[in-house]
């Protein structure tokens, strides 16, 4: 039977899975559903128009977002598919060298692994972010900007700029997938070539992405079909649109981009409450058995409780209607730096608030009795 946690409702705190959509979004998009939804780049009629626009609007707010170009930016459906597309665009061979680290997300690195380059292993300094003096040659070199388990920024201009000095030519693929949630991404600054987030981390909903190309016009598209090309001859020879609609083939996630617009402008005007993961650090960290694995100004908190297994706490969690990440978090590589097999992660939105940590505090209280 479930019990209740002391405010009787249903506490969300994964936000670092996925941010829970406000009102303002889902009326907007059942809006374009019902009275406003047609194809892109389909048709000439005004409503046709309309959404050619929305699209068009969309993609420069995303662009100002990071302080990009309209060109630079490609809507995918999410960081795994941007990642997994970027590896598709630039081809690594068996003699390519990818740097990773152990930072990195599933989604991050396996593409690069599974393409049968060589991988790097960059080290890690003792506060577990990329040690910057210990760089290697790469020709791709892959960078997490914000572990999901550890959720501290890295130093991305510094590590660029390390990485260039051991080769002028690498490429660097930066997933901001959780650094977006919380910072601004200036991808000038960064001076990275590829940046890949998802749209749902910030609210928006699934199934809408970003891919940030530096110089799209260096790379071919990775997939063809309609809306990508303008003449096609009888022979095979195409002539594709210019960056970014080449790398869009096929129709567009309208509700999506959609959505995407209306969290980037939510996102801007407030982000998640960071003083909570604070206060829930100071209050967890007077338990025993409680053993915190990140930093009081992480933009997550995680966390184990000796003899206990993360799955059983995650178990009772939900049986006082709280939610919470439980497992290897997609990062089986930091976990085993760190020698467990997985973690409890508190992540939260812009819509928890004290009353929501306390609750939580009280569960892993009862835990550690």
């Amino acid at each position: 039977m479930q019990e209740k946690n002391k405010m009787n409702k249903f506490i969300y705190l994964d936000a670092a899975a996925t941010m829970l959509k406000s009102e303002r979004l889902v009326d907007a998009q059942a809006e374009f559903l019902r009275e406003k939804y047609a194809n892109s780049g389909r048709g000439v009629c005004a409503r046709v128009g309309a959404v050619d626009d929305m699209v068009r609007d969309v993609r420069n707010a995303v662009a100002r977002f990071m302080n990009a170009k309209y060109e630079n930016i490609v809507f995918t459906s999410g960081t795994t598919d941007a990642i997994n597309r970027i590896v598709n665009i630039l081809k690594p061979t068996p003699d390519s060298v990818v740097a990773v680290s152990d930072l990195d997300h599933h989604s991050a690195r396996l593409p690069f692994q599974m393409s049968g380059a060589k991988t790097v292993v960059v080290p890690l300094d003792e506060q577990l972010n990329i040690d910057t003096e210990q760089i290697p040659y790469a020709d791709i070199f892959v960078v997490t900007a914000m572990s999901n388990v550890l959720g501290v920024a890295q130093n991305i201009p510094e590590i660029v700029r390390r990485a260039r000095e051991k080769n002028p030519n690498v490429i660097v693929v930066v997933d901001a997938a959780q650094y977006v949630v919380h910072k601004s991404i200036d991808v000038i600054a960064w001076d990275a070539d590829f940046v890949a987030w998802s749209g749902h981390k910030i609210g928006a909903d699934t199934g809408i992405g970003v891919m940030y190309i530096k110089n799209p016009s260096r790379f071919m598209p990775d997939k063809f079909g309609g809306g990508m090309v303008n003449t096609v001859s009888r022979d095979g020879v195409a002539h594709f649109m210019s960056p970014p609609e080449c790398f869009e083939a096929g129709t567009l996630p309208l509700t999506q981009i959609l959505g995407l617009g209306v969290a980037i402008s939510e996102i801007q005007s407030k982000r998640a409450d960071l003083n909570l993961i604070g206060y829930l650090y100071d209050e967890l960290s007077k338990l025993e058995r409680v053993k915190i694995l990140t930093r009081r100004d992480a933009c997550v908190f995680s966390f184990v409780i000796d003899d206990m297994h993360v799955l059983d706490f995650g178990v009772i969690a939900g049986a006082h209607n709280i939610c919470v990440r439980v497992g290897n978090m997609c990062a089986s590589w930091i976990h085993r730096v760190l020698n467990i097999d997985g973690s409890i992660r508190v992540s939260v939105g812009p819509y928890n608030t004290k009353d929501d940590i306390d609750a939580f505090i009280d569960v892993v209280r009862g835990c550690v009795k």
